[in-house]
């Protein structure tokens, strides 16, 4: 940028022409007082007249004409480079900017003293207002050349008058004043440049941040997709190619449980408050969005496994409902009762313990037993279980049963009838045992089938109870039966525990049943600790 652009190249080669004519003259005027011979005198007189008054300061007269050159030959180039100045900086800074400059300008151009030729003083500092300001050179060069013809006019009309020692110290002083002042103007121009260029490489590096940001893409997922026999209660996990931000879109799971996802650089985890119960199927969709999040949707799916039998046996175990006790081998089995997600966790991966019987029930029951495995233990105790929370009674433990027996364990809710067993001999003199609680409660002789329709030998659960009822069919010689009967326990299709009169007991006379004395209160006590899922083990020959 130009700091002057007024005159053209004609007055531009003027004004250098008027320059060197002026600087003669100073060359002469200086050595004159320092007692310079007269031949170097003469030859600066012949080299440069200054020319007549009429044209110093542009038409001005002589005296006030050399102040005007002095002040306007001065001026210009610094209020040109203030301008540029303030072309740059913001308003505000270009305000400060252009004070600093006209204060060094003023200082650069007071006046010496009311009679002093100060044109040579003003060239000079026009000079190094151009070599300081390397940048605005040609512009510079022309604003001094300007003001040198002026102050050469003046110069010529002082007429080779000699200058006081103290005016060349003055004069020193003064280009030194307005040399300073440049280097303050070019520095601040320096740092002006540099801050803009370097708000403008932050600014593109910004950008170029911002262009290069693109969406994340998933890196893996856990379960894996297709993934069997997954735990319900386990967190789900995606990780990204990237960090991911606070405005990602999350996936969706369905069927949707409750949960909640969390944030932790490249991974999103959703855990669930409580968990999937069994065999779910759950598929897990990643959506699309704009930021930073996955290329495109996608999704992937896995499925729950089937909850531990062994754990059932634990849980029964737990609420009394199995003649058998479970003990956690660490403190990782005591599992609070109120934590659902954990009490799940475990349905699916069970805690390690041992089980031990309780005493007190003969070899015929605890022969049975098979930890984590099916057995009739395991489904009388289901059957009770279903009872008591008045599900179906099939012996199954389904997703309600599962369901029902982890509310169970969180509000304590223990079998109440406490455990009974049934055991019917048919060797010998017939005979029903009732355990209850580990102890032989009742004792009695009974009758079964006869061989046109025997009791069936094997273990059984009892599936339905009356406390009086009809009982109707056809006898073996096909005449029919109608019968009333009292305190009834049904265990293997029609096969039932009852009272029923007859002149003797302990020998085959039943069409199937177990026939308890009418007399006395046996029967009744027999039914009252008999419960739904009782097990009832006939043995010994049939008839």
């Amino acid at each position: 940028m130009a700091l002057v652009e007024e005159g053209s190249n004609e007055d531009a080669v003027e004004a250098d022409a008027e320059v060197k004519a002026t600087a003669r003259t100073e060359a002469v005027q200086f050595d004159e007082h320092n007692e310079v011979d007269e031949p170097a005198k003469a030859e600066a007189d012949d080299g440069g007249a200054a020319g007549p008054p009429a044209e110093a300061g542009r038409g001005d007269e002589t005296g006030p004409g050399n102040a005007s050159a002095e002040t306007s030959g001065a001026k210009e180039p610094v209020e040109t480079v203030a301008a540029a100045v303030t072309e740059v900086l913001p308003t505000r800074d270009a305000f400060r900017a252009t004070e600093a400059v006209a204060g060094a300008n003023a200082a650069a151009v007071q006046p010496i003293g009311p009679n002093e030729d100060l044109a040579p003083t003003v060239v000079d500092t026009a000079r190094a207002f151009a070599g300081a300001g390397a940048g605005a050179g040609a512009a510079g060069a022309g604003a001094s050349a300007g003001a040198a013809s002026a102050g050469a006019a003046g110069g010529g009309a002082a007429g080779g008058t000699r200058r006081p020692t103290w005016q060349g110290t003055r004069l020193r002083w003064t280009i030194a004043t307005a040399a300073a002042a440049a280097a303050v103007l070019v520095i601040a121009l320096v740092i002006v440049v540099t801050h803009s260029s370097n708000m403008n490489t932050v600014a593109n590096h910004k950008a170029s941040d911002k262009q290069k940001a693109a969406p994340v893409s998933v890196v893996s997922v856990s379960p894996g997709n297709g993934s069997t026999g997954v735990n319900g209660a386990s967190p789900i996990t995606v990780t990204y190619s990237g960090a991911v931000s606070k405005d990602t879109r999350l996936p969706t799971l369905s069927p949707s449980i409750a949960g909640s996802w969390q944030i932790s650089g490249d991974r999103a985890t959703f855990t669930p408050q409580v968990g999937f119960t069994e065999d779910t199927h759950v598929t897990v969709t990643i959506p699309a969005s704009a930021g930073t999040t996955t290329a495109a949707a996608t999704s992937f799916s896995f499925t729950t496994g089937h909850y531990s039998v062994l754990r059932l046996d634990e849980l029964l175990s737990q609420l009394g409902y199995i003649p058998v006790t479970w003990t956690p081998t660490d403190s990782a089995g005591n599992i609070p009762t109120t934590d659902a997600s954990a009490q799940l966790a475990a349905a699916y991966d069970p805690p390690s313990g041992t089980f031990s019987l309780e005493p007190g029930y003969p070899s015929a029951l605890t022969s049975q037993w098979s930890e984590g495995s099916d057995n009739e233990i395991i489904d009388g105790a289901i059957r009770t279980f279903e009872f008591d929370q008045n599900l179906t009674m099939d012996g199954i433990a389904g997703p309600r049963v599962w369901s029902h027996l982890l509310t169970a364990i969180a509000r304590g809710e223990r079998n109440h009838h406490g455990y009974t067993y049934v055991l019917v001999s048919q060797s010998g003199t017939e005979t029903l045992d009732l355990y209850h609680d580990g102890r032989l409660a009742i004792t009695s002789p009974v009758n079964t089938g006869i061989a046109a329709s025997p009791t069936v030998d094997g273990t059984f659960p009892v599936y339905l109870r009356y406390t009086v009822t009809q009982m109707v069919g056809t006898n073996p010689d096909g005449s029919p039966y109608d019968d009333t009967v009292y305190w009834v326990s049904y265990f293997n299709g029609g096969d039932a525990v009852h009272a029923f009169p007859r002149a003797s007991y302990g020998w085959y006379q039943s069409l199937g049943c177990v026939e308890l004395p009418t007399y006395g209160s046996t029967a009744e006590d027999v039914w009252n600790l008999i419960t739904y899922g009782t097990l009832v083990t006939v043995t010994g020959p049939v008839a």
